[in-house]
């Protein structure tokens, strides 16, 4: 009965209608009147209204817009020390987290051992770190391995040690400060 070219212009005219009734001829921002001409005007105006950014702004220490160092985060600093033994697969420090590569003694090789640490905070407390040791435990020839999360002592006296050790930075910061 009708064409496709009619089913097509009149699919295009409807669209098109529906997205043209939205607009009511008026843009953002676009009246003169509440605008200086002057351009110094507009910009003094924005950044009273907090519609603007500086990218040199150094006087400005807003929690925000600042991001601490690895170095200077105790808890990084600490953990990293605690397993400097073992091998590191990902460390990423705006993640949080860092993941250690399988390790085994010499005594051992059939055995080892994997950590990972995830920062929730940087506060220095107990419940700041979650850290998990997973063991591995193979044949001789390595063909058939078990891996299965290890017991909560290791866990707990590695995060003992961390915590140990990041305090006694954060105190040795505050000596220097002082």
């Amino acid at each position: 009965m009708f064409s496709k070219k009619f089913y097509k212009l009149v699919s295009f005219l409807l669209i098109s209608i529906f997205l043209l009734s939205g607009c009511n001829g008026k843009l953002p921002g676009a009246d003169a009147r509440k605008y200086p001409a002057d351009p110094k005007k507009r910009i003094e105006q924005n950044i009273k209204e907090g519609k603007s950014f500086r990218l040199m702004d150094l006087n400005n220490n807003k929690a925000s817009g600042t991001f601490e160092f690895a170095s200077s985060n105790e808890l990084w600093r600490a953990s990293l020390d605690v397993i400097d033994f073992m091998p590191l697969t990902s460390v990423n420090y705006s993640g949080g987290i860092i993941i250690t590569d399988w390790y085994s003694d010499e005594q051992n090789q059939n055995e080892s051992i994997k950590i990972s640490i995830r920062f929730l905070t940087n506060e220095i407390r107990s419940d700041a770190l979650d850290i998990k040791v997973f063991n591995r435990k193979c044949n001789n020839n390595f063909m058939n391995c078990k891996i299965m999360e290890t017991n909560k002592i290791l866990v707990m006296e590695l995060k003992k040690e961390i915590l140990k050790k990041a305090s006694i930075y954060k105190s040795k910061i505050k000596d220097k400060k002082n």
